[in-house]
């Protein structure tokens, strides 16, 4: 199915130079001449290698069509994943490269969408936001304001995030899985 070049959202499994693609960034940008562009950041899904990509905005690319499966994740075993279907309980492994620099936000029992093309399992996606606990950062530094820029933080996963100066280690955050950045406060 061809998809206006606009249209690309992160997670979109694409056919980009004869190869199979899952979209990992996204950014539009506007050189000084031209027509705006789309530099994408893709992993190859049969080789795992990472690329970049610029494709003029008003082009169109070929979204290939997948098919999902709600699973829950239940443990990891070495290199892979154990997910098990809700419907007839049955446990299969997946690979944690599928989830690459995302792994640290998959939680026990969560309930993730596995996408397949073919009955081939191409990407993990997790719920859109999670909430996290800061377990490491800079400290509040007086006379600093809300709308100077932000500080690095550890979560409680390991992750790291940019999080405005407010927050302090041991709040509770929510965050993108998508994009690695923080939203907002966690709702107490």
């Amino acid at each position: 199915m061809k998809i206006d070049v606009n249209k690309i959202r992160v997670g979109n499994i694409l056919e980009c130079k004869g190869k199979r693609c899952i979209v990992l960034k996204k950014e539009a940008t506007q050189p000084g001449k031209g027509g705006a562009i789309m530099q994408l950041e893709l992993r190859d899904l049969d080789s795992g290698n990472k690329f970049m990509d610029s494709l003029a905005t008003n082009k169109t690319v070929e979204k290939l069509e997948t098919s999902q499966k709600e699973v829950q994740y239940l443990y990891t075993e070495g290199p892979n994943l154990v997910f098990m279907t809700m419907d007839d309980y049955e446990q299969f492994n997946l690979p944690a490269t599928l989830l690459g620099e995302r792994l640290p936000f998959l939680q026990e029992s969560m309930m993730v969408s596995v996408h397949y093309i073919e009955n081939d399992p191409i990407s993990i996606h997790l719920p859109k936001t999670i909430n996290a606990i800061i377990a490491e950062t800079e400290g509040v530094v007086k006379g600093q304001t809300a709308a100077s820029s932000n500080k690095p933080a550890i979560l409680d996963n390991g992750a790291r995030v940019m999080v405005p100066p407010f927050i302090k280690t041991g709040d509770e955050v929510v965050v993108n899985t998508e994009e690695m950045t923080y939203l907002e406060r966690a709702k107490k």
